[in-house]
């Protein structure tokens, strides 16, 4: 690459980031169905022209930040799983992935809503956003993986009439787990992120006063609900 084309590779990155900044700014005063590239170009000093060079349309502006979001809070769980020691439970290893969820969602609670609150009305979204959006499960899918091939875990009762479902969660992404397993992660996965939606849209008033340790209790429950053993 030369010179000037690096310098220009530079620019747009740089100008692509004003530009998702700005409209996560917008994002935060006025939400996500009033996000509007001209408003955006506009807030930078750019003509709308020259924007539509970076994102053709709102709805492409809109999915860069969803997949934003889901790579942000998907790098918390991760990172938040790579910093516990070997030696770590699997259920303490879930507690600490569930912990770091809740607080990049409180740090960053409007990006949160736009990738767990309600939908955008007449935004769809592509493809793209799917493996983002798989991050945080698939956390908590390694994590009842090693307890299923190291000490072991113990599968929750299994309804006869959810056999079939199970049988096809289990098969779709976590094939080496009993259906059970399966059955609960995601059970688990939603009540996760339910949860969190309280906490973040403020649900939890007059409820729930002292949240930390009711979320981390929480999280143990539902480390226990998929079958990981609690410590002691």
């Amino acid at each position: 690459m030369s010179t000037v084309q690096g310098a220009r590779a530079r620019a747009r990155i740089e100008v692509t980031a004003a530009i998702k900044d700005e409209a996560r700014r917008q994002l935060a005063a006025d939400g996500a169905t009033k996000l509007s590239l001209r408003a955006v170009a506009r807030e930078l000093g750019m003509v709308s022209s020259a924007l539509y060079r970076y994102f053709p349309s709102r709805d492409d502006l809109l999915t860069a930040l969803i997949v934003d979001a889901y790579d942000a809070v998907g790098e918390a769980a991760e990172h938040a799983l790579a910093k516990q020691r070997a030696a770590a439970s699997p259920a303490t290893r879930w507690t600490a992935v569930c912990r770091a969820v809740r607080t990049w969602a409180l740090a960053h609670p409007h990006e949160y809503a736009l990738i767990y609150g309600s939908p955008v009305p007449g935004y769809t979204a592509p493809q793209a956003t799917i493996g983002p959006a798989a991050r945080v499960g698939l956390v908590l899918i390694s994590i009842a993986r090693d307890a299923h091939q190291g000490k072991g875990i113990a599968p929750p009762p299994l309804a006869a009439p959810l056999r079939a479902e199970a049988e096809r969660m289990a098969a779709d992404f976590a094939p080496d787990l009993p259906p059970a397993v399966a059955v609960a992660l995601v059970a688990a996965w939603s009540q996760l992120f339910g949860l969190v939606s309280f906490e973040v849209f403020g649900q939890f008033q007059r409820v729930v006063q002292d949240r930390e340790p009711f979320f981390t209790h929480a999280a143990e429950q539902l480390a226990r609900s998929v079958g990981l053993v609690l410590p002691g």
